[in-house]
């Protein structure tokens, strides 16, 4: 997830600092205001008050300035995994739960305009289901790094990446209110009641 500030000042000096957030922020609220086809690397670096050159020293490309936090988010899950003594699943869970804290605390508004610019385009949807394999393969990493085995990596991730996903949409819906973490445990406890339920 990004951590672009929408909210930055559009005239800056081209000598002021943080010139990659204020590149996320410009391609932010032009991917919003025109949709992502329409939005040209000339028009952010010029919304931002840079040059193309500094762009793409930063960026490989447009959709970049919307998914640069990703690498942010699978340090912040990896670490959580390391330093969690839990059972893998739980491990999982509770990496996301830091996630949810650490990450996606108090932006339910931003992360809901992120997956509309991102559900428009199919270009975007693709970088995000990549983005996602590349999460999966990190905390999985994580796990086997602690010692655990392939299979029981694969499952407990697997399975606390879903939980996240289902927590997500539901935090994203249009009508939900409650707390990512809230959610993430929500749904984790419903996957333990199907995994747990005799026939």
């Amino acid at each position: 997830m990004s951590r672009c500030d929408i909210g930055y000042h559009r005239r800056m000096a081209r000598w002021q600092p943080d010139a990659r957030g204020r590149l996320e922020a410009a391609a932010f609220e032009l991917f919003r205001e025109r949709g992502f086809e329409q939005t040209t690397v000339a028009d952010i670096a010029a919304r931002a008050g840079l040059d193309k050159r500094t762009f793409y020293r930063l960026f490989g490309d447009k959709r970049e300035a919307l998914f640069s936090g990703g690498a942010h988010l699978e340090e912040v899950l990896v670490k959580a995994v390391a330093e969690t003594d839990a059972t893998p699943f739980e491990a999982v869970v509770a990496a996301f739960r830091r996630v949810a804290e650490d990450i996606f605390a108090d932006r339910l508004e931003l992360v809901r305009a992120r997956q509309a610019i991102i559900a428009s385009s199919p270009e975007l949807q693709e970088r995000e289901l990549r983005k996602g394999t590349s999460m999966v393969a990190a905390v999985s990493a994580a796990l086997r790094a602690k010692g655990l085995g392939e299979t029981t990596a694969t499952l407990a991730t697997e399975s606390g990446v879903t939980v996240f996903r289902v927590a997500y949409a539901r935090w994203v819906a249009p009508d939900s209110d409650a707390p990512l973490t809230d959610l993430i445990a929500e749904v984790a406890t419903e996957l333990r009641a199907i995994t747990s339920a005799t026939g």
